[in-house]
């Protein structure tokens, strides 16, 4: 009896420890969905559904999706947020065309922030995700010291096109080596102004541009953690 008591308390501890451990791992899901549920709430925007368009909601400013081309694109970050910008085909129409075409084909869906430099830029474009990458087709660049008027000075918020070749030296084939890469500017960095084609900016999304730029990142400026774009897709200003 003594050997029975003992082994049927080993299992009552046994069922005890499992039932124990049912409690903590269902507690833990239910943590882990209640963050997942704190994270979509803490995106910088709302959605709602009108006439069966989602409407995208920006503190006052609202957007719809487009069907055609615009000069309004969303960048839609995943676990980050949207950034809605403007792009000026005035200032630099091959720029432009070149992006809209990418962006038309779905190139920057799934790609990543590879180079993040708080205080500077934040980086995309790049399908090898290391910053060599590109299309497969490069642009003439759209700057003063290529021979092209462009006054879109490197302020925050402010889009430019990166350079597949680098810039050193300066070259003709530096110069006009563009592709896809473009990086957006946090902080004013008018020093590139006249050497990198500016080619649209920031209307939404400032703080979406803060938190990215505010990664972890290793030794060269790539986040920990990938930085994921969603999509880039044309927008219009929705009145309603």
């Amino acid at each position: 009896m003594t050997f029975y008591n003992a082994y049927d308390k080993i299992i009552l501890v046994m069922k005890v420890k499992k039932v124990i451990k049912i409690f903590l791992c269902m507690s833990l899901l239910f943590i882990l969905s209640s963050c997942g549920n704190k994270e979509e709430e803490n995106l910088n925007y709302t959605t709602s559904e009108v006439d069966g368009k989602t409407i995208y909601t920006i503190k006052t400013k609202k957007y719809v999706s487009s069907d055609k081309e615009t000069n309004l694109v969303m960048i839609d970050v995943r676990d980050y947020g949207i950034m809605v910008a403007e792009l000026y085909p005035d200032k630099a129409p091959i720029t432009v065309e070149n992006f809209k075409n990418l962006v038309s084909k779905n190139f920057y869906s799934g790609l990543i922030f590879h180079r993040v430099m708080k205080n500077f830029v934040i980086q995309t474009g790049d399908p090898q995700g290391n910053g060599i990458g590109g299309s497969d087709k490069t642009i003439k660049g759209e700057f003063e010291a290529n021979g092209v008027k462009n006054d879109i000075s490197h302020v925050r918020g402010v889009l430019s096109m990166a350079r597949k070749k680098g810039s050193n030296p300066e070259t003709s084939e530096t110069f006009n080596s563009a592709s896809s890469q473009f990086y957006i500017v946090q902080d004013d960095a008018t020093y590139l102004d006249g050497k990198y084609a500016g080619f649209g900016k920031l209307v939404s999304g400032y703080d979406v541009l803060d938190k990215i730029a505010s990664v972890e990142t290793n030794m060269n400026d790539k986040p920990i953690n990938d930085v994921v774009i969603k999509n880039v897709r044309f927008v219009e200003y929705y009145e309603g």
